[in-house]
C-alpha cells in the first residue's frame, strides 16, 4: 500500500528484562517456595483468560494425558471474563487434582513459577501478537510448547521445532504434550534455554539491532 521495499523494512521484536528473574535458584526450591507439589508434572500456562488463548482446548487436552500420565497437573496462571466458564470445565470432566486456575499471580510469584514448572504452554489459537511468556519462560530455564499461530513459530522454530505443536486441536495439543512425558518429543535443557534468550532477545541484544538500523541510515 505504501510502496515501501521490502529491504528498507526491519522487523525488531522487543526484549526481556532478565533482571526480573533469579535463575539462580533451582526448580526445587521454587516449588517449595511456592507450595507446589515436589513429585508431579507441571505444566504452567501464563495466559489471559480470554476465548482466542486457547485454554479450553488446553483443558480438554489435558483430559487426555492425565489417562497416561495421571500425576500430571496443569496451573493457569492469569486472570480474565472466561474464569467461570473454564472453572465449570474443569468441574465437568472432573479435573479438578489436574487443573487450577491460579487467577493473578504477582511477579515474584511469576517469575518462580516459570522456574518451578516442567515446561510451559502457549496454545494461543488466534492472535498471538509477540509472545513475551515465551521467551520469558525460556529466559528462566523452562521449554515452552506452543501452537504454530502468528509470532510464536518465529521465536520458537529457529531454537527447536520440537517446541512447536502440529496445530492448535484438543488432539494436537494432548499427542505433544505425551510426547513430551514418553520422550518421543525432545525438549531442550534449561541451560540452552537460557542461552537461546540471551543470544537473541535480552534487551542489549534489542538495543543494538536498534542501533544498527539507525546506523545503516545515517551511514
Amino acid at each position: 500500500e505504501y510502496h515501501i521495499p521490502l529491504e528498507r523494512i526491519h522487523i525488531i521484536p522487543p526484549g526481556v528484562d532478565t533482571e526480573r528473574f533469579d535463575t539462580t535458584i533451582t526448580p526445587q526450591e521454587a516449588r517449595s517456595k511456592l507450595g507446589w507439589s515436589q513429585e508431579r508434572p507441571i505444566i504452567l500456562a501464563v495466559r489471559r483468560l480470554a476465548k482466542r488463548m486457547g485454554l479450553e482446548n488446553l483443558i480438554a487436552a489435558v483430559d487426555q494425558v492425565r489417562k497416561r500420565y495421571p500425576d500430571v497437573l496443569l496451573l493457569i496462571a492469569g486472570k480474565g471474563t472466561l474464569m467461570p466458564t473454564l472453572q465449570a470445565q474443569i468441574e465437568a470432566l472432573g479435573l479438578t487434582d489436574h487443573v487450577r486456575l491460579l487467577g493473578f499471580v504477582s511477579d515474584q510469584d511469576l517469575a518462580l513459577a516459570y522456574r518451578a514448572a516442567s515446561f510451559s504452554v502457549v496454545p494461543t489459537v488466534a492472535w498471538e501478537g509477540f509472545g513475551l511468556i515465551v521467551i520469558e519462560s525460556l529466559v528462566n530455564g523452562t521449554p515452552v510448547l506452543g501452537t504454530p499461530v502468528d509470532s510464536i513459530p518465529e521465536i520458537l522454530q529457529p531454537f527447536s521445532e520440537d517446541l512447536l505443536f502440529e496445530g492448535t486441536s484438543v488432539d494436537q495439543l494432548a499427542q505433544g504434550m505425551i510426547e513430551v512425558f514418553s520422550g518421543q518429543r525432545q525438549l531442550p535443557s534449561s541451560e540452552a534455554c537460557q542461552a537461546y534468550v540471551h543470544e537473541h532477545y535480552t534487551w542489549p541484544v534489542i538495543a543494538q539491532r536498534i542501533k544498527s538500523v539507525y546506523q545503516a541510515a545515517i551511514d
